[in-house]
């Protein structure tokens, strides 16, 4: 999961560079990168690529299509380490989903960290004047079908080899947004054939390695460490971009990762 913080990471910064692109058409860079890598590797290992489970990879599929559509639109109205901060508190909404659908139990203490990474999102919103409400609107979003990312892996379990799932999602996410981004579509130019080409690349290493990460981990102990991606986003924002972040925009995603990993270690 820290190699996926890492990847996902360089993700954010590239795609925040390409922000005057239509979503969609950065999506689909992104997606037909990636694929580059699976197909070979699925063609090596002689892997399946419909796999076993696959209205669970279509379902998995789709809510992580929507989840990234939504997450980078939210990048255009907000910092970055902001907007992630917020996308992030999908552990939040996994750990909701899981009790429903995977019988996972909570301790009442994690409840209490659970407000407190929430109220982080508040505090963002109420007192940070970069936080837009369709940014806001965005990344909740996105966090509500990245929590229906993350149980949908663990449903499929070991079932289907991480490269047969992250290669599903990469199809389907190339077909929808190859097909949505037509009628807005603009060629790059120079150095954007390079930013839009290392998509795929950062964007399959952090797809994977969160894949498998959450296929032998459980939900509510490996969702959270995604939160280091906030660390590095922010500090590449503020390098890069020349981001600002207030006081108060500081305090709120302390908040939240502060809630999220004391979730942890209760946990443990």
């Amino acid at each position: 999961m820290i190699i996926s913080a890492l990847a996902f990471t360089f993700l954010n910064t590239f795609v925040k560079q390409l922000n005057t692109f239509n979503v969609y058409q950065i999506v689909f860079f992104r997606s037909l990168g990636s694929l580059f890598f699976t197909v070979p590797l699925l063609i090596k290992l002689k892997l399946a690529p419909l796999g076993n489970k696959r209205m669970l990879l279509l379902l998995r599929s789709i809510v992580g299509l929507i989840s990234m559509v939504f997450f980078f639109k939210s990048l255009k109205y907000m910092p970055m380490g902001t907007a992630v901060s917020i996308r992030y508190i999908a552990p939040l909404f996994a750990a909701l989903f899981a009790i429903f659908l995977l019988k996972e139990k909570i301790k009442p203490i994690q409840w209490l960290f659970f407000i407190l990474a929430f109220i982080g999102v508040v505090i963002l919103k109420g007192f940070d004047a970069e936080v837009e409400s369709i940014g806001l609107l965005y990344a909740l979003i996105s966090a509500i079908f990245a929590g229906f990312v993350y149980i949908s892996i663990r449903k499929i379990g070991s079932a289907d080899h991480p490269l047969v799932v992250v290669n599903f999602f990469m199809v389907l996410s190339t077909l929808i947004a190859g097909v949505l981004a037509i009628g807005n579509w603009r060629s790059p130019s120079g150095m954007e054939w390079a930013i839009f080409a290392s998509l795929g690349v950062f964007g399959y290493f952090g797809q994977y390695y969160m894949t498998k990460a959450m296929q032998i981990g459980e939900t509510n102990q490996v969702a959270p460490l995604k939160y280091l991606e906030v660390i590095f986003t922010m500090g590449i924002g503020l390098l890069w971009f020349q981001e600002q972040y207030t006081l108060w925009s500081v305090l709120g995603i302390l908040c939240i990762v502060l809630g999220l990993t004391l979730n942890v270690v209760s946990k443990r």
